[in-house]
């Protein structure tokens, strides 16, 4: 505490500059003394990187950095449709700017498609910024990971490029939740929702009830037979309850956890603290959302939902960071809609213009191979997306596959037991009885994908954004966001990674 004394003497003018100056030493000590609290505190940071990024130019930048305060927002990428629009390009696409890529829900029930050429990629856990070598990438404390699937998309990656991430620039969180063979089983019992039976949502179930494995614990249990014994029981107990004739034993069970132990010890850390850091140090994190908003557990059509928040709400969170970090948010969404599994789609199409949306779209699900099922672009879904997420910008992928369509519809409104609703029911039966209400819009002509990628990429070397494209397709792309309330940021034309449009 500093005091402030008013001299009533004659020695007044001298005790006071006296004071005024030894006011300005100690603020001026303070100051000196906090410059080394700051390069403390970044020397503590540095302490905390794993081996592997203490061995780069990340100390480097550290170092140069300790007496700068960077604060670099993360980006949001997610879906906000029903999954499947297109968030795997587009992560891919922006990890050129990027130095971290994390997901954080979900687990191998994503399919994030990347087209790099002849090369087409397919992704289940690994984040979308795999193709990026100067990407970290992170699974999540929000997700379930499959280790062996996982396993095998490394070895996939291994073989085609020689590289193993793990411990490198792959990190699993000591948080996410494991998903094993009996979780598996569990999920293939499943009739009702329709899901991917990669035993998602049981993992989850497991995690809510507070019995789950998690990747933190596997050194804890590593030759533990009380443990086994006792897990095993209950897991046995649960598939015999359920029907199912599928039994784990104890040997199995502990020979997996010696397996997951070998395979990911390495890679196994805090991640959070590792994107937190990073932020810090003013690297840039993409935070890659799987599925889509209206599959979200909480705001999605439920019951025909995941198991896990597919929201901006969860980005930060699932990824073990503050949500002062976002500022971006970018909601991708088709030019029309599509949706895989059970329950109800209102603007579903089931004639001529669904089988050209399916077809030219090629419309099936990277992850189950499923048809997916098209309709009509439909606003009240994307208006309760954008309420939910409040998304700064909105990614629109696959308008070349509208080309060829002489009329374009856009749903903005329902009709429910003769009443015009605007905003998404919150129950699946009042779903069903839910009707359409279209506006109408010209269609634009049909091209080749090559000249919508020659297209694309002529727009953003010269800059025109999509002044390029057909009158009637920037009609429709601003008449999308009229509706929505949000600005495009990229407009997708193609397959390939530059097949798409940054807006101007």
């Amino acid at each position: 505490m500093v005091a402030l004394l008013i001299p009533s003497n004659e020695h007044s003018a001298f005790i006071g500059r006296f004071s005024i100056g030894a006011l300005c030493y100690a603020l001026i000590a303070l100051a000196y003394k906090a410059s080394f609290k700051i390069i403390e505190v970044r020397l503590s940071i540095e302490r905390l990187l794993p081996p592997s990024l203490a061995s780069t130019g990340f100390k480097d930048g550290l170092r140069r950095r300790h007496h700068e305060d960077i604060n670099m927002p993360a980006t949001v990428i997610l879906g906000a449709q029903w999954g499947d629009e297109g968030k795997g390009k587009l992560v891919d696409r922006l990890a050129e700017q990027a130095t971290w890529v994390a997901r954080f829900q979900g687990g191998n029930n994503a399919g994030h498609t990347v087209v790099l050429g002849e090369q087409v990629l397919k992704f289940h856990l690994l984040p979308s910024g795999i193709t990026r070598k100067e990407c970290h990438l992170v699974l999540g404390d929000g997700m379930v990971v499959d280790p062996w699937v996982l396993d095998s998309e490394l070895n996939g990656w291994m073989e085609s490029t020689g590289e193993d991430p793990r411990g490198e620039r792959l990190f699993v969180s000591e948080r996410a939740h494991i998903i094993l063979p009996y979780h598996r089983y569990m999920d293939s019992l499943d009739t009702k929702i329709g899901t991917t039976g990669r035993g998602i949502g049981p993992t989850y179930a497991d995690k809510i009830n507070r019995i789950g494995l998690r990747f933190g614990d596997v050194n804890e249990v590593l030759g533990d037979k009380n443990w086994a014994e006792s897990t095993v029981m209950r897991m046995n107990a649960s598939l015999e309850s359920a029907g199912s004739n599928d039994r784990v034993s104890v040997e199995g069970l502990m020979g997996d956890i010696e397996w997951i132990h070998g395979a990911y010890n390495t890679s196994i850390g805090n991640t959070g603290l590792m994107l937190d850091n990073a932020l810090k140090l003013g690297e840039h994190v993409i935070l890659e959302g799987a599925q889509g908003c209206l599959l979200d557990i909480d705001q999605g059509t439920y019951p025909f939902v995941t198991s896990s928040v597919t929201s901006r709400g969860n980005a930060s969170h699932g990824a073990g960071i503050h949500p002062g970090h976002v500022e971006d948010v970018i909601g991708i969404t088709k030019a029309y809609i599509t949706r895989v599994g059970h329950g109800s789609m209102p603007t579903e199409l089931e004639d001529e213009v669904g089988n050209h949306l399916g077809t030219v779209g090629h419309e099936f699900g990277t992850t189950t191979g499923r048809k997916r099922r098209c309709g009509w672009f439909d606003a009240v879904v994307m208006r309760h997306a954008q309420r939910i997420n409040g998304f700064t910008g909105l990614a629109l992928t696959k308008l070349d596959v509208l080309g060829g369509l002489d009329e374009l519809k856009i749903c903005v409104a329902y009709e429910l037991d003769g009443k015009e609703i605007t905003e998404l029911p919150s129950t699946a039966s009042a779903l069903a009885r839910c009707k359409p209400i279209y506006i109408s819009m010209p269609g634009f002509p049909e091209m080749s994908l090559s000249e919508w990628l020659a297209m694309a990429v002529h727009a953003n070397e010269a800059g025109k954004g999509i002044s390029v494209l057909p009158a009637a397709a920037q009609q429709y792309i601003a008449k999308l966001e009229a509706i929505v309330g949000v600005p495009c940021t990229s407009v997708g034309v193609g397959p390939d990674r530059d097949a798409t449009i940054d807006c101007v």
